[in-house]
């Protein structure tokens, strides 16, 4: 190999430098006397220039030019192609080579938007494109390969199709030298796929990053990465999380909202050298680390505790928007200050005068916060208000209206998780399969749904609760009022996220949905994740 090297440098010094050509002309070099035309040398020889670097007043004029590549007719047709059928008839009139045929075919998944079309797919031009894809794969550049990769699986093609086995294989003797945003890109599509050969692509870009994670320099594809947490090792993500914070600076909103980021060891360590400065800090600073605290469900007492006693001493200096922000927070990490007193006394005062000129959606977050929790819907937020103004002032004619008017519009129940289905299933075993003795995914006119209910007596016997009253739900129930001593059990599951981070305290919106049900009568049993085998 050395030698070899050696033989080209000295060609190319030679034809580089007059005098060099003088010394070497009684050498001669068996590769370069063999007789090539200029049309027919090997792509891997570069092209000198006769006249000397240096040389720069004698501007050549005969000299090689490189050979501008320019558009085909087929790349232009397919650039603006608008339907599917603009690009078959684009192909059958001008044909290209495997790489064109994979721009394509990417521009022509984009277009169908993951329609599986039957028909489509048996079209003889269609057919004619993928099987030149498989016959000139080699000629496919790498991002091509990883976007018609893509492609093929947003066509929804088997795997066993002749193209995309061809791809696949490709892309997985090619991962070597596929660069780290290449990589990032085929794990972020790839991870969710099941077959063999696809599992195979993973595992080996997978290794690839664990092996080459120090070329990451974007924040982009550190963000694609750690969304992908449950599927990479420990020991990649330790080190992804150190290059977040190294590229930290870089990070745009959104992909920080994707990035979920929490490391407990760097927020305590924050909080700590935070917490004797806090005095120093003004009225935005406060308020935005509260708030980005809150959102990443990390509530460090000391801390806030800190924040309180910075407002109650300058409380005259805040505006109206961070007051409502700083109440906002507390709220949904269900903070309740120790001089809670002093602190929602300065709220109120600041409040007082500004609450009739907020915008309608932040009034109702102020007074929901007050209320003691948050949530997304405005209709349940004035919901869960009206619930607090009718269980704490008795007799409140506009709580009852308000109850009334809302209670009939509820949204959808969402999604249930692998806890709230497993509680559900054991409550059904608990009454020994009785459908009239256990309400599941049960509706309240409180605007909280909790997740069982059973009817027992006073000697902890099941009862039929469809026949019982049941003031807390739409409807109203039976009409059978409860026997004396029976109690009404609600059984609720807390997953992870209705905690705070690495706490067993719950946030504030499940703490008021506790107290809500509890001061409704019920006898709340709370199963909480960490309990629950």
């Amino acid at each position: 190999m050395a030698s070899r090297l050696l033989v080209r440098c000295t060609r190319l010094l030679s034809r580089a430098s007059p005098q060099a050509a003088v010394a070497t002309s009684s050498w001669t070099n068996p590769i370069a006397a063999t007789t090539v035309s200029d049309g027919q040398r090997a792509p891997t020889w570069a092209w000198v220039p006769e006249r000397p670097l240096c040389n720069v007043r004698n501007i050549a004029t005969n000299g090689n030019t490189y050979e501008v590549t320019t558009t085909t007719e087929l790349e232009k047709r397919v650039a603006e192609a608008t339907t599917p059928e603009d690009i078959l008839q684009a192909w059958e009139k001008h044909k290209g080579n495997g790489d064109q045929a994979a721009i394509a075919m990417v521009k022509l998944a984009r277009l169908v938007k993951g329609t599986s079309d039957a028909d489509r797919l048996l079209d003889p031009r269609l057919q004619d494109m993928m099987e030149t894809i498989k016959r000139q794969v080699a000629l496919v550049w790498s991002n091509t390969l990883l976007s018609v990769l893509r492609a093929f699986w947003v066509m929804n093609l088997p795997p066993k199709t002749p193209a995309v086995a061809s791809i696949q294989t490709e892309v997985l003797w090619r991962v070597r030298r596929l660069s780290y945003k290449q990589l990032a890109f085929l794990v972020d599509w790839g991870l969710d796929r099941t077959g063999s050969v696809e599992v195979a692509i993973m595992h080996a870009a997978i290794k690839q990053l664990e092996l080459r994670w120090t070329e990451i320099s974007d924040a982009r594809s550190v963000c694609v990465l750690i969304s992908k947490a449950e599927h990479l090792s420990s020991s990649l993500m330790d080190r992804l999380e150190d290059k977040a914070l190294e590229l930290a600076e870089g990070f745009s909103a959104q992909e920080i909202r994707k990035l979920k980021f929490n490391h407990s060891q760097m927020f305590e360590r924050m909080a700590g050298e935070l917490l004797p400065r806090v005095p120093e800090l003004n009225p935005m600073d406060v308020t935005r680390c509260a708030k980005s605290l809150g959102f990443l469900r990390w509530l460090h007492v000391p801390l806030f505790e800190a924040f309180v006693e910075c407002y109650t001493k300058t409380s005259e200096k805040y505006t109206t928007a961070q007051v409502c922000n700083l109440l906002m927070t507390f709220a949904r990490l269900g903070f309740q200050p120790s001089k809670g007193e002093q602190f929602y006394g300065k709220i109120h005062s600041a409040l007082e005068g500004s609450l009739p000129g907020l915008e309608p959606f932040l009034l109702v977050d102020v007074l929901w916060s007050l209320s003691g929790t948050r949530v997304e819907s405005n209709r349940l937020k004035l919901l869960h208000i009206a619930t607090t103004l009718h269980q704490d002032h008795e007799g409140s004619t506009e709580a009852d209206a308000v109850l009334s008017g809302l209670v009939t519009d509820l949204p959808p129940p969402t999604s249930v998780s692998n806890l709230k289905a497993s509680l559900r299933d054991s409550l059904l075993v608990l009454v020994n399969g009785r459908a009239d003795a256990l309400r599941t995914a049960v509706d309240t006119v409180y605007g909280w749904t909790f997740d069982g209910e059973v009817v027992v007596n006073g000697e902890n016997e099941v009862l039929d609760l469809l026949t019982f009253t049941s003031p807390h739900r739409p409807g109203g129930g039976g009409e059978e009022a409860l026997p004396a001593g029976s109690r009404r059990l609600a059984f609720v599951a807390w997953d992870f996220s209705n905690f705070g981070w690495h706490s067993k305290e719950l946030l504030g919106r499940f703490t008021m949905m506790r107290r809500h049900l509890q001061l409704a009568g019920l006898i709340v049993v709370e199963v909480p994740y960490y309990e629950w085998l």
